[in-house]
């Protein structure tokens, strides 16, 4: 069984910078390609960055292009995401997902882990 936990959300202030980690139990970490997404009050969930599986390739949804990044570390089954120049519109549960085939539906989530921009 294949599991994702996220972790490093919290209160942070405008324009301040935060790390989200993403540990995956189970299968092979270097077989997926991974994603995180996130999901406002009241708001549909939506995409905010992928990876390939060996990191050489990396999108991002244009709301955070220039102020996120997203990495990965094979050999300790982790995907990042790294938050600069935070605003409260970035303000949500971020969730981190996994898929065997890039471009299809992801397979797993997390159950998300909480970003609150606010002064």
């Amino acid at each position: 069984q294949v599991q994702l936990v996220e972790s490093g959300g919290g209160l942070v202030q405008p324009g301040d910078s935060l790390k989200l980690s993403c540990v995956v139990a189970g299968g092979t970490f270097s077989s997926y390609s991974m994603g995180w997404f996130r999901q406002a009050p009241e708001k549909e969930r939506e995409f905010v960055a992928q990876i390939s599986r060996n990191g050489g390739f990396t999108n991002y949804a244009d709301p955070v292009k220039g102020r996120f990044t997203i990495s990965r570390d094979n050999a300790k089954n982790t995907v990042y995401l790294e938050m600069r120049s935070v605003k409260p519109d970035d303000t949500a549960v971020y969730y981190c997902s996994a898929r065997t085939i890039w471009g299809a539906r992801y397979d797993y989530w997390g159950r998300g882990t909480q970003v609150t921009v606010s002064s």
